[in-house]
């Protein structure tokens, strides 16, 4: 039997370039597809930034030129190949475009450009590698001018004449927005595709609502922020477009990669552990973290974690209005992350102010998540929208308890616990307010200081729920035949 070519585009993805979960996803899911039945590759930009451990062990495949947009000159893209995991990748070189320190810039206009670019330089090279794909697998905006291309420029090319188009929302926050004119330029796409019900959007141009407009398909990462962005408060001003599309929409919640997140095999933390043993060899991380960070090392300290970006999406004016509070002398709290000054500051002011209670580590480094994980005893997600979230299935596995907001991905996958039929794997809210936050976090003190046996049985069934790819994947591989077959 034939497989099923799958090809996935994306700006980025482990162990290549990450920035954050969208790097995940598109590295892990790959790998959990069947070998037997689909044929999956993945595209990406070729930055100069990638690790030279894999860059120097890329093969070059072949280079050519191509016409992009309305320059009098044609651009070089080259093709670089490399195999890991059992899986190949091609990376689209062009040292103009991807000669850079981070995959994206701070100038929206020229990473508009860069990516309009990788969108037709992933339709152009497929023809010359003889890699026909069934399905292209685009994900957020910076490949969402692929089906939008294929409608167009690669309309009348018979090699994509039975390709069809997936479009995977990750954050609908970001959807690749600037003036129509420069999209004429660097597309070169007819005037009638820059209306209202095509790419126009509020007299700009949007990259991201093309995509949508154009895909066979439409995913997002959760079965909830599925419906939530039908709505304006959560749909980002795309919530008419997602319900006239909402029959071809579905949410599929993502996956953790369990042979990288394994309390049982992790070389990261101090004491390895899993769901039969971790009373003890979690008190060992908890202590050890404790005397790394400088806090007071005391196995009766509640230690609540947060591993986050520092931004208002992820609920962080809850934490400042509520922060004098929820720091109390049985409770200890620790930040790993970078984002907004304001964030990163008034955590700082509170490791000033209370050096034994608050430990602000403004800076990512994955080693010291792991320990946090491995360590803490809660983690506190009060995202304000999450369209997925990878942090709250990490702690489950980790047997650290999450306390997050009943949105998206974190409502999804975050059982409430239920005192009276003992069940639940974590603790949530439902509003988007301080008090209601701070009322939850109180009760899970009381549960993990009084209720001791009851919590041990909440962190035991959050190691043994299953939140791996295995799941997720065999949702993607009904979907992939569903819609090769239609």
């Amino acid at each position: 039997m034939a497989l099923n070519n799958i090809l996935f585009a994306a700006s980025e993805c482990v162990p290549f370039i990450k920035t954050g979960g969208l790097a995940d996803v598109v590295g892990a899911l790959p790998k959990y597809l069947n070998k037997n039945d689909f044929d999956v590759r993945v595209i990406l930009p070729y930055y100069t930034c990638i690790p030279a451990k894999f860059r120097d062990n890329f093969r070059y495949v072949t280079h050519f030129y191509m016409d992009y947009g309305m320059r009098k000159d044609n651009v070089h893209v080259g093709i670089m190949e490399y195999e890991y995991n059992g899986i190949k990748f091609y990376f689209v070189d062009n040292e103009y475009y991807f000669k850079c320190d981070t995959p994206y810039s701070s100038d929206l206009k020229w990473d508009i450009e860069r990516f309009t670019f990788f969108c037709k330089a992933v339709l152009a090279i497929l023809p010359v590698i003889g890699f026909r794909p069934d399905i292209i697998h685009c994900h957020d905006w910076q490949a969402s001018l692929i089906p939008v291309f294929m409608h167009s420029t690669f309309a009348t090319n018979p090699f994509y004449s039975s390709t069809k188009t997936i479009m995977t929302i990750h954050n609908l926050k970001f959807q690749g927005v600037w003036n129509i004119d420069t999209f004429k330029y660097n597309t070169a796409l007819p005037q009638y595709m820059f209306t209202p019900d095509k790419l126009e959007f509020k007299k700009d141009a949007n990259m991201l609502k093309g995509g949508l407009v154009y895909a066979d398909y439409i995913t997002t990462v959760s079965e909830t922020y599925a419906e939530e962005i039908k709505y304006p408060f959560y749909g980002e001003q795309l919530d008419g477009l997602l319900r006239a599309r909402s029959a071809s929409l579905r949410g599929i919640v993502n996956g953790i990669d369990y042979n990288v997140f394994d309390p049982n095999n992790d070389k990261n933390i101090y004491k390895e552990y899993h769901a039969k043993n971790f009373k003890k060899k979690k008190a060992v991380n908890k202590a050890e973290l404790q005397k790394e960070l400088g806090l007071p090392v005391d196995g009766n300290k509640y230690m609540i974690a947060i591993i986050s970006r520092l931004t208002d999406q992820k609920g962080l004016d809850l934490v400042s209005y509520t922060m004098e509070r929820i720091c109390d002398e049985n409770t200890q709290f620790v930040v790993i992350g970078t984002g907004d000054h304001r964030y990163e500051d008034m955590f700082r002011h509170y490791q000033w102010k209370y050096p034994d209670r608050v430990s602000a580590n403004i800076l990512y480094s994955d080693p010291l998540a792991h320990k946090l994980y491995a360590a803490a005893d809660a983690m506190l997600m009060p995202s304000l929208f999450e369209p997925c979230g990878l942090t709250q299935l990490i702690s489950l596995r980790y047997g650290t308890v999450p306390i997050v907001r009943e949105t998206g991905g974190l409502r999804d996958t975050v059982q409430p616990y239920n005192e009276f039929d003992g069940t639940g794997t974590g603790f949530s809210f439902a509003n988007y307010n301080a008090e209601e936050m701070l009322g939850v976090i109180n009760y899970s003190k009381h549960i993990y200081f009084n209720h001791r046996d009851q919590w041990d049985k909440m962190v035991y069934r959050g190691m043994t729920t299953d939140y791996s790819w295995n799941s997720s994947a065999k949702q993607y591989e009904g979907m992939y035949n569903w819609i090769i077959n239609w």
